[in-house]
């Protein structure tokens, strides 16, 4: 079964910068899950799995336009540290979740006081040019619920 849209697609990725370092991979873990169609991924990696079925095994590379987006020197804000999420003592450069009002978004601290923290908002990896490398795994067609609700459900995708 091809990619299309209303198909289910669990993968397993490799991210990689234009350096070639290795900054994330699901390889390890649940593959990726996603509902094609339904604006889940990044729109360029979306297009590039188009068409693509069980056992491809391929690379795409984003422009950071096209990924995580550029950097925007406007996004940076001073939260009150209750609206974050971080273990242990809060650091420049840490990687911070901040909970929003479209849910949790990560954020990399500047400078850390004691009631609340500098913030840079731009996704970690905005400016960034990345390379993706790509093994579908399995192709389904969707249940009508999952169409409903615009993602994939079960493991590795969103549960109820």
């Amino acid at each position: 079964m091809n990619i299309e849209r209303n198909t289910v697609v669990s993968f397993h990725y490799t991210l990689r910068n234009t350096d070639n370092e290795e900054l994330e991979t699901s390889r390890s873990d649940t593959p990726s899950v996603y509902l094609h169609g339904a604006n889940n991924i990044m729109p360029g990696l979306e297009k590039s799995m188009a068409s693509k079925s069980a056992g491809d095994v391929f690379s795409v590379s984003l422009a950071a336009a096209d990924a995580y987006g550029e950097r925007d020197p406007q996004r940076q804000q001073r939260i009150p540290i209750k609206h974050l999420l971080f273990k242990g003592r809060l650091r420049p450069g840490m990687v911070v979740a901040v909970n929003t009002e479209q849910g949790q978004r990560p954020a990399t601290v500047l400078k850390a006081g004691k009631f609340s923290a500098d913030l840079d908002t731009n996704h970690p990896l905005a400016g960034q040019d990345l390379t993706f490398d790509i093994e579908i795994l399995d192709v389904r067609p969707a249940s009508s619920e999952e169409i409903a609700h615009r993602h994939a459900h079960g493991p590795g995708g969103h549960q109820h």
